[in-house]
This record gives structure tokens, sequence and C-alpha cells, in this order.
């Protein structure tokens, strides 16, 4: 069976996953990506059957001729599929043009478009913030005045947190509204502000049919991470999977999920608890999550989750694992500008939980910041009590300070 495995780059990420494609003994697999094939480890690209290098890993017709040439040279394609939200779609187009099974077109654009997702759950009965499609300032000014501030604004096919931007005044509206430039080919997306704690739903989907859900807390959410650079954050995964207060935004992603037209695969859902109970969601992306979440829910199960998807994609089987630990990661990020001059209190807290930390990539001297909302470090803690990981990263994150210069 001949595999196709699509990436931008070969960041650790998408290294790990071809890794966990190449531990299947009865594929075979090629890759496409935007880098040459010397960038990836000497020991997994000898293993390939094929590489293409393209230029852009969103452009449908390259990516059609990467896989019409991979076909050509080794055989037909089984199945071609990526983690990279922004080639969903353009992938769901060029497996309906080569009668490559997957995700249809239809559903991609659901998930992929912001705009149309909300309408389409919206239109579904499910609750998710109020929103418009800005193609001119007028359409902006107008929501505010039926929704008030502050509102948020991103690109309609934005990923999570990133360009997104909290509008809290008229001022900032104008002065967004001047930036972005909206038109009706180019729009900008506006949505009510979302009150309450944030949450993800990740879900294993096979033809359809929800198998299994995972559930995070992120503290704080992450636009306010996005907003603030030098926030330290934290993920917490429960061990309480399966506790009757999550049973409404299981039920609630399920219909969603339905409605967008899932098939088979890993989703992440971002949603709200508002402060009277009630639950909204913000989006859903149809491919797993980020933010180190596939290795919490590695932690949280002992298995290898990333390795458990690329099955799931490629034989559409997922075998459901028993919940064994609470997991959280602590995000450590720098405060100041330049490069880390000092870390105080990481080898304080390094021994206090020596027992809980399963994983660390530690900040160190003279490091750049990495200006992702990851930041310069992170550990990740994993115990049998949810409290004992969520006390754990409350001391780690006000104990560490990462000072940059």
């Amino acid at each position: 069976m001949l595999v196709v495995f699509v990436a931008p780059f070969f960041s650790p990420a998408a290294t790990q996953m071809i890794e966990a494609a190449l531990a299947l003994p009865h594929i075979r697999l090629a890759v496409i990506a935007q880098q040459p094939l010397d960038q990836l480890p000497r020991h997994l690209a000898g293993r390939l059957v094929g590489h293409w290098h393209v230029a852009d890993v969103t452009d449908a017709a390259q990516l059609a001729w990467a896989v019409q040439g991979l076909s050509a040279a080794h055989g037909a394609v089984a199945r071609c599929f990526a983690a990279y939200e922004q080639s969903q779609l353009p992938l769901a187009i060029v497996r309906e043009q080569l009668g490559i099974p997957g995700l249809p077109s239809s559903a991609a654009n659901n998930f992929r478009d912001k705009a149309r997702m909300k309408d389409v759950l919206r239109a579904a009965g499910i609750p998710v913030a109020r929103h418009q499609l800005v193609g001119q300032p007028g359409d902006a000014r107008r929501f505010v005045a039926d929704v008030g501030f502050p509102i948020v604004v991103k690109p309609p096919a934005g990923a999570g947190a990133k360009a997104t931007e909290r509008i809290t005044d008229a001022n900032a509206l104008e002065d967004a509204l001047q930036r972005y430039r909206p038109t009706v080919d180019d729009p900008m997306l506006a949505e009510e502000f979302l009150r309450g704690t944030e949450h993800s739903l990740e879900t294993v989907t096979i033809n359809g049919k929800p198998v299994w859900h995972s559930l995070t807390r992120y503290a704080p959410t992450p636009l306010e991470v996005i907003e603030n650079p030098w926030i330290q954050w934290t993920v917490l995964l429960p061990r309480e999977v399966d506790d009757p207060r999550y049973d409404d935004i299981k039920r609630i992603g399920d219909k969603a999920l339905a409605a967008l037209g899932m098939t088979t695969g890993v989703s992440h859902c971002e949603w709200f608890r508002r402060p009277d109970g009630s639950v909204a969601i913000s989006e859903i992306a149809a491919r797993p999550p980020g933010a180190n979440m596939t290795t919490m829910i590695s932690r949280a199960h002992d298995i290898d989750f990333v390795g458990s998807w690329i099955r799931l994609m490629v034989d559409g089987q997922f075998v459901t694992p028993a919940r064994r630990y609470a997991v959280g990661t602590a995000y450590l990020r720098g405060q100041g500008h330049g490069a880390v001059a000092s870390i105080e209190g990481l080898d304080t807290v390094q021994r206090e939980y020596a027992h809980l930390i399963c994983d660390a990539r530690p900040p160190y001297l003279g490091q750049h910041p990495t200006g992702s909302y990851e930041g310069e470090g992170f550990l990740i803690l994993r115990h049998p009590d949810t409290r004992v990981v969520q006390d754990a990263l409350t001391r780690i994150i006000s104990t560490v300070k990462v000072v940059l210069r």
C-alpha cells in the first residue's frame, strides 16, 4: 500500500509522524514537502520510497502534480493525508480529483472556513459565538452595534488563536480596519468575544461515528497568551474524562462533527464553559492538536498517540485506550527582550517535581525567543490524581522566571 504524507517542513512534529508511518510494516511511504529530502534525518529519508519537493503544500495544483508524479513512479496512491491545517482543503480537492479516499472537500471547507463553519453549526442548533464576515468597514461597525465590545477579529481561514486579535473599543476597531483593509474578496472575520474557561475536545471518528474523546483545559486562554508574550501558561488534561460534567460538550461536539461532515480522523475542538455553565464552541479543526497535546494524550494512556493517528488514517482502525493518568504542561516563556539571560526557580521545581516530570524541554542561557505560544521551554507532568498535577502546574509557573535581555 502506497501512502503519501504531506508536510510543509520537516519539523519535530512532522518528523515524528513520518517515523510513526514508517513503523507500519504493510505500507510504503512517500512524502511531499517544501523542503528537500536532505533536510530529513538520514535514518528516515533512506526508508522512504519517494519524495516530491513542492513550493507550496497549500496549492492544490502543486499537490496534484506531486501525487501524480509519485503514483507514476511507485504505483497507485492508497492514502494521502496531512496534519497541517492549511493543507486540509487542497488535499481533499486532490483526493477527489484522483479518486483517493479521505475527508470530502465539502467537509474540509466546513472545517477550514471559520465563518462557514459557524454558519453550519448555528444552522444545526449548536451554540457558537456570534460572527460576521466583514467585507467592508460598515459590516464591522454594524456587528459591534449588535454585540458590543470586546470582539475578536481574525482571517476566515485562521488556525487556532494565531492571527486572532481582541478589539476593545472603537479606536481599536478603526485601527484594525485600516490594517486589514477587508474587501468582499478578502474579508476578515469578526466574532463575539466568549467569556469563561477555555478547553479543548479531541475526538476520534471512524466513518462518521465518534469512538473516543479526550479533554484539556487552558489557563489562561490562548488569546491571552498570544496577546501577552511573557505569560507562562498551562494545559491540563484531567484523568476524569468520563465525568458527567463533560457529557454536554461531548454530546455537542459529536453533533458538531456530524454537521460539518467529519468522516475518519482526529479532530480538535476549542470550546468555552461560560460563567452560567453553558457551553459554546469556538472552532474545530480536522487534525490532531498542537501544543504538545499529542504527547500529553500519549502519556495519559501509556500509548503512542501519533502512531495511533497514523494507523487510523491508513487503516481506519483505532484501539480505544484506558485513561491512566492526568497530564499537564507548563509552558515557560521569557520576560523582556533579547536572549535568555537568566532562569530562576527551574532547578527548584525540577527537584521538587522530579517524580512527576515525564517530558521536558527546559530553556537555556543564550537561547533566542521562539516567538511561539509554546515559549522557550516546557515541563510535562503526570500523576493518577488530577489535583496533584494541577497544583504542581500552578507552582511551576509561579516559581520559574525566564529573563530576557
